[in-house]
This record gives C-alpha cells, sequence and structure tokens, in this order.
C-alpha cells in the first residue's frame, strides 16, 4: 500500500476537481503553494502529453487546464460528470468516487485506466473496472471510507479474484492493482494479520490507496450512513 505525499500532478487533478473549471498555471502554482511557477507548467505540460490533461488559450489569453471530458472518444483522468445527489440506496456516489479514485491513479502509474471487456472462450465475459491503453495495468476500485464490514472483505477479495481471472486470459502477466480510498479500509488487506492481506501478496495483487477530494469523501460517507439505516 503507498502511503506517500501525494505528487504534484494527483494534487492538480484534485485541485482542477474542487474548482470545477479551467485554471491557469499561475492560479495552480498560487492555490497550491508551490514554487516556482515552471514547475507547475512542467508538470501539466506533461499530463498533457499523455492526454491526462487539456491545455489551450482562456479568455483572459493565458493557457488554462483543463481535465478532459468522458465522451467516450478518449480515456479520461477523472469522470467530468455533474457530482449526483442520490436517493438513499443509491450507488452512483459510489460510481462517481470509483471513477475519480482511477484518475487519481492513473496519474500515479503514469497511464490513463478507462474500464475494459475481456471476452471468454464460451462466449461469456468479465469485466474490469480500469486498465491501461497496453493492457499493462489491471484495477478495481471500491470506494469506501472505514473499516470494512464482513461482507464487504469478500466482495474486495471478489475483486482480486477478477483482476486474476482476467489477467490470466492475457499473453504478458499485467501488473495487478486494487484501488481503495482510505488507510482504515484498506488496513485488512495490507498490514493486518489476516490470510486476506496474506493471500493478495501471494498472489501478486498490489493495494494502493489514493486520497480523494475532500467534496467526494463526505459524500461517500453519507452515502454509507443512508445505507447503513
Amino acid at each position: 500500500m503507498s502511503m506517500r505525499s501525494l505528487t504534484i500532478a494527483e494534487r492538480i487533478v484534485q485541485e482542477l476537481l474542487r474548482a470545477g473549471k479551467p485554471l491557469d498555471d499561475d492560479e495552480l502554482a498560487r492555490r497550491l503553494g508551490v514554487q516556482p511557477r515552471q514547475t507547475i507548467n512542467q508538470v501539466c505540460r506533461r499530463l498533457e502529453q499523455t492526454r491526462r490533461l487539456r491545455r489551450y488559450g482562456g479568455p483572459s489569453g493565458k493557457i488554462v487546464n483543463e481535465l478532459p471530458p468522458e465522451d467516450g472518444t478518449s480515456s479520461p483522468i477523472v469522470g467530468q460528470e455533474a457530482r449526483p445527489r442520490p436517493a438513499a440506496g443509491d450507488s452512483a456516489v459510489q460510481r462517481h468516487a470509483e471513477s475519480v479514485m482511477l484518475g487519481l491513479l492513473g496519474v500515479r502509474l503514469g497511464c490513463a485506466l478507462s474500464p475494459r471487456r475481456f471476452m471468454l472462450e464460451d462466449g461469456s465475459w468479465v469485466e474490469v473496472d480500469g486498465v491501461d491503453e497496453n493492457l499493462t495495468v489491471l484495477v478495481e476500485a471500491w470506494a469506501h471510507q472505514g473499516p470494512p464490514k464482513s461482507a464487504q472483505k469478500h466482495k474486495v477479495l471478489a475483486d482480486a479474484f477478477r483482476l486474476m481471472f482476467a489477467a490470466s486470459s492475457l499473453p504478458t502477466p499485467p501488473r495487478l492493482v486494487l484501488c481503495l480510498c482510505d488507510p482504515q479500509a484498506a488496513h485488512h488487506f495490507t498490514t493486518a494479520r489476516s490470510w486476506a492481506a496474506a493471500a493478495l501478496r501471494r498472489f501478486g495483487v498490489e493495494v494502493e490507496v489514493v486520497e480523494l477530494p475532500t467534496d467526494v469523501r463526505s459524500d461517500i460517507l453519507a452515502a454509507q450512513q443512508r445505507q447503513y439505516r
């Protein structure tokens, strides 16, 4: 599990999520407290080169940075749809949060992650939450805050099995990653003295924890409270 500080690229993505609008390099440097400003410029250019950021001339004449839309024609860094306001029991909040998680993890890993369906010989299929273009990384995401309940532990292990099964159909073994968004949720699968953590290590399934923007994290907590009533 990665417990390091956020990279500048990850912080840029989070700030663009919070702002909900394009920001120029100067504004990003000011908001993030990063000096010199050229550091922001260099990171944004790298993100643009890997199609995880759009840069274009804004109304003031400055170059602005924008997260690409989810239009089905490109691999976005995060979901750009309006933040959901679901009824109790609706899983829209989790789905939205998981798309954000995949975007942040993609920045960390240096690739764009998007859902992919793998067709099997018998005509059935298995779908994975996030896969890079070259099929070198397979990711399952779980948006949850706090320690998992018993059934939820089984759900995460089923996700790990899904990754291993999908990987078995590929000629070159890919990297397998479970993406979580809370250290407490990840503890049982990483540092706890549990057979689950030992099994994931034995079979080479990594656990990565990304830090969600505050508003998305608050939405998850509110959704969990509705679901547990």
